[in-house]
């Protein structure tokens, strides 16, 4: 089962405790899937659990039934489509009435005044037509939506709490996404999917230090790279003092640290400084090896003349 399916698993069970949150809830459901079809309502989806949602809102609030069918495409693809009907017209209108819902389907925004009916509204929005990538692959959170105005409805529920979702133009629809790692957390806070939150902050910190230590390998290996290749250059500007003048040619403070670098290729600076006798900083073994290298160079320049 895939995170996105685990996720929907999870806010079909949520059913909100208060009336106006069910009623917030169901307008978005109704909205998303197209159900206002004047003077019925019958809402559609591949997902059955699309529909059972739409089925107990409307007994919950209502103690109204719907009918449910089922129909299988004879085209060769095999997709079934589920269907729940609300025969009555008087109970259509009911419905319509209390969701503030034209026959257009556009949406009244009473429905969507208290935080928590945004949550109920954002909810029954991605149970109908959201999806969310597995974390463990990448962060990609999103809902799509039929109509722009739609789109721009929900990406100000998400501003509201702070959720950075964008719009994005895809085959004639209109998607609403959001990217970043942190608000999708937010956004699966926000529909109170607590139980896929808290999986996705596990593999989040995981993935997290995975990369710091994979940083933190790569930053010490380029350290060690290029102390060793210093060190390489270093020992080449040696030999050939020692090969041209031998390094008696050096005053007694670089001869030491000429000496001691040919015994130990691989010390860092302050190594090298600890022990030479009497010790020398850091920066004190720096400037002494960048002077037997000009005096390296020095000499190479004259053998070059002659």
């Amino acid at each position: 089962m895939s995170f996105s399916s685990e996720v929907k698993d999870e806010l079909f069970e949520r059913l909100p405790s208060s009336r106006h949150c069910r009623i917030a809830e169901l307008t978005a459901i109704l909205i998303m899937t197209n159900g206002i079809q004047a003077p019925y309502i019958c809402v559609k989806s591949e997902n059955f659990r699309i529909v059972k949602k739409f089925t107990i809102l409307i007994y919950r609030l209502f103690q109204i039934p719907a009918e449910v069918r089922v129909r299988i495409h004879k085209t060769g693809s095999g997709i079934t489509t589920y269907a729940a009907l609300v025969p009555e017209i008087q109970h259509c209108r009911q419905i319509m009435d209390t969701c503030k819902l034209t026959e257009s389907g556009q949406l009244d925004r009473l429905i969507v005044q208290k935080d928590c009916c945004k949550r109920a509204f954002i909810r029954g929005a991605f149970l109908t037509n959201g999806s969310v990538n597995n974390p463990e692959r990448s962060y990609h959170y999103e809902i799509t939506c039929e109509q722009e105005k739609m789109a721009a409805v929900l990406q100000e529920l998400f501003i509201s709490f702070d959720v950075d979702a964008k719009i994005v133009n895809r085959k004639r629809h209109y998607v609403v996404y959001v990217k970043e790692a942190s608000m999708i957390v937010d956004a699966l806070n926000i529909m109170e999917a607590h139980k896929a939150l808290m999986e996705m902050e596990s593999v989040r910190v995981m993935k997290d230090m995975r990369n710091h230590i994979n940083r933190k390998v790569n930053c010490d290996m380029a350290n060690i790279n290029k102390i060793v290749t210093t060190a390489a250059r270093q020992i080449e500007d040696i030999r050939y003092i020692e090969q041209t003048k031998g390094l008696q040619f050096l005053k007694k403070n670089l001869r030491d640290v000429a000496e001691l670098r040919l015994e130990e290729p691989d010390m860092s600076l302050q190594e090298l400084g600890e022990n030479l006798y009497p010790p020398v900083s850091k920066s004190g073994v720096n400037h002494r090896l960048k002077k037997i290298s000009e005096i390296a160079d020095e000499l190479r320049s004259e053998t070059g003349k002659k």
